[in-house]
């Protein structure tokens, strides 16, 4: 099992920027891809943007030149730089992890809230 814990989360005005962290701990071995989706009351949870063991990065257009996503392996730790941020980024945020062979696990989600 892997175990994924977000922080960072919080409450910003419109054009603020916010940093959420998420370290893995447990069997993490084979973790591939790692990254952050998000999911609005009402809606599915979406891609946010995705790190692989390499460092590729893919991103969904909304975010794309505002957000960063970086990865430390060696400390097991991923994280969402958040920049520009509107009220439509305002939503649950989730860290996810995915093995080579296709296991994947959610952290418990960090809120964020943008006010207008």
């Amino acid at each position: 099992q892997v175990q994924l814990v977000e922080s960072g989360g919080g409450l910003v005005q419109t054009g603020g920027s916010l940093r959420l962290s998420c370290a893995a701990s447990g069997s993490i071995f084979g973790i591939n891809i790692m990254g952050w989706y998000r999911q609005a009351p009402g809606k599915q949870r979406d891609l946010v943007a995705t790190i692989t063991s390499d460092g590729n990065t893919n991103y969904a257009g909304s975010v794309k030149g505002r957000f960063t996503i970086s990865r430390n392996s060696a400390k097991n730790m991923v994280y969402l730089q958040m920049n520009s941020l509107e009220p439509e980024d305002t939503a649950v945020y989730y860290c996810n992890a995915v093995r080579n062979w296709g296991d994947r696990y959610w952290g418990q989600g960090t809120q964020v809230t943008v006010s207008s």
